[in-house]
């Protein structure tokens, strides 16, 4: 072993111990090998298992509001439950990096099944420049990077947010469509790079769909453009 490389690692053993690592889940110290959450939480994460269901309750849930592809969702968003700590760690926490693990795990779950297949590029949700000043980053984007991860697959910044929306949380179906209207549009520079190819939308939950409904709108704009979603977690539609 290197000297920076043991010298990493002492540090990281001194960090643990004067201040453990703890799962996002459970709260229980991790162990070496552990990351954000413990093995225990990281089995028992509520996983959806869409891309083994045609049809599944997230494509049913965009089915005749915009053309997709396929659809899926890595777990289940409960408010309330344990496992939407992961969520607000997330977005409120500054632990964007249990998103980029979280994506790359669920990618390498979703590889066999071909939910990849013929995607080319990856775009994440855009943060509207007030909200990712005050934020400090974009959640979907670190859910980009670790589909990238596992995947190969290129990262493209093409949509950008127009205007800064009304936080959804306490809003209906319609009022969060609306809410989200003409939010998103095309980076003009950067939109020949989707053209005619197979877009891999990114959000971190999905709820109601406005948002990513919202995106795909906006790319569908691009001439023979195609479209796939996936969210970390969505909550149960069906």
């Amino acid at each position: 072993m290197a000297l920076k490389d043991w010298i990493r690692q002492l540090a990281g053993s001194v960090g643990d111990v004067l201040s453990p690592r703890r799962c996002a889940v459970c709260g229980n110290v991790l162990g070496g090998d552990e990351q954000h959450l413990c093995r225990r939480c990281l089995m028992e994460l509520p996983r959806t298992g869409y891309h083994k269901v045609p049809f599944n309750a997230m494509e049913q849930l965009f089915a005749g509001k915009v053309p997709i592809e396929r659809a899926t969702a890595f777990f289940y968003y409960e408010k309330g439950s344990p496992y939407a700590a992961i969520l607000h760690d997330m977005k409120y926490r500054h632990v964007p990096t249990m998103g980029r693990y979280l994506a790359s795990l669920a990618a390498a779950e979703l590889q066999a099944s071909g939910f990849f297949d013929g995607v080319e590029v990856i775009v994440p949700v855009p943060l509207h420049i007030t909200k990712l000043a005050q934020r400090g980053y974009n959640q979907s984007e670190y859910l980009a990077q670790g589909l990238r991860d596992a995947t190969g697959l290129e990262v493209s910044q093409a949509l950008v947010a127009t205007r800064e929306h009304a936080t959804q949380t306490h809003k209906g179906a319609e009022a969060r469509f609306q809410n989200t209207r003409d939010t998103f549009a095309l980076d003009e520079r950067r939109a020949s790079a989707l053209t005619g190819r197979h877009v891999l939308l990114v959000d971190d939950v999905v709820t109601t769909g406005a948002t990513l409904q919202a995106c795909a709108e906006a790319v569908h704009a691009l001439p023979g453009t195609t479209i796939s979603l996936f969210a970390l977690a969505a909550a149960r539609l069906a």
